[in-house]
């Protein structure tokens, strides 16, 4: 590669450049203006039909051996719960303040509408295998859309974003995380590389069923931790939490330093950790969606 260029050409520099911009302006503004519209296209579905939403996931598989809501949503849980959520919430806070919280909050909830549309989407056009469907944006893309030259190019930086910009990185973070305990070596990183990548293929090896499974059992141990680490964090802390919602609230809505710096803002970084945590528009909610069987929609 560094043949193929000038000697002064700066590849590092301008990969930052171009991911930059597309990050903080052209991607941001595309998918909250997507949400918004599914948002009040959907009449405030996220809001109106949540407590439906906590019913249906409860519902048992129409077919036997087939895949329930709840696992299906457990899938998806299981991408959607870590880096961004943990790492991505803080980094959010220490770069952008406490005002970013208000804003994740905001993209959750247009998000969710356009995780809906995907999903329905994902339903009505996903293909039956002979255990389990399948489906996701580049069937109803190919399908809908006719067009599977666009099918096929998704379907492929999917799987390139995923394998890089996904299980790469929490990877990573993972190995990292072991570096700074004393006992560390050099050795340390391919130790947990093998064992992360022994644990993955007895995951996946054995199809949709056994992912299904291990996901099914250990989302709900991971939710429950998460959740009840933050619920002992506020119990000790109990007397700020006014001072909190004041600085959230305060930050969200200061607009000298959201019009003054607005890529380096709370409304920013609020938005694009909200983006991220929860993958609305990326297209892997609906591939695990179709798994799920649902009668009421046709299945082409």
């Amino acid at each position: 590669m560094n043949g193929l260029l000038p000697p002064d050409f700066d590849l590092a520099g301008t990969l930052d450049t171009i991911s930059g911009f597309m990050y903080t302006y052209l991607l941001v503004a595309l998918l909250i203006a997507v949400g918004l519209f599914f948002f009040l296209f959907t009449r405030a579905l996220p809001l109106r039909m949540f407590i439906e939403a906590l019913r249906v996931v409860m519902e048992p598989p129409k077919k036997e051996g087939g895949v329930s809501s709840f696992r299906a949503l457990m899938v998806s849980t299981a991408s959607r719960v870590g880096v961004g959520n943990i790492a991505g919430v803080a980094t959010a806070v220490t770069l952008g303040g406490a005002g970013s919280v208000f804003w994740m909050w905001v993209i959750a909830t247009l998000g969710g509408a356009s995780a809906f549309i995907e999903s329905t989407l994902a339903q009505i056009y996903k293909k039956r295998g002979p255990h389990h469907s399948y489906g996701g944006p580049a069937y109803y893309i190919q399908t809908a859309l006719k067009a599977s030259w666009l099918a096929y190019l998704f379907a492929i930086v999917l799987i390139l974003t995923y394998m890089g910009g996904f299980n790469l990185l929490a990877s990573y973070n993972v190995a990292d995380t072991f570096m700074h305990y004393s006992w560390a070596n050099a050795w340390t990183p391919w130790f947990v590389g093998a064992i992360l990548a022994v644990l993955m293929a007895a995951s996946i090896l054995g199809g949709t069923r056994r992912l299904t499974d291990v996901t099914g059992y250990m989302v709900p141990i991971m939710a429950i931790i998460y959740l009840g680490v933050g619920a002992v964090v506020i119990a000790v802390n109990y007397q700020n939490i006014p001072a909190m919602f004041s600085a959230i609230f305060h930050g969200a809505f200061d607009f000298d330093a959201i019009f003054g710096g607005f890529a380096g803002s709370a409304m920013m970084y609020g938005i694009k950790r909200g983006l991220y945590s929860n993958e609305a528009g990326v297209g892997s909610a609906p591939s695990r969606a179709s798994s799920r069987c649902s009668p009421s929609l046709s299945t082409r």
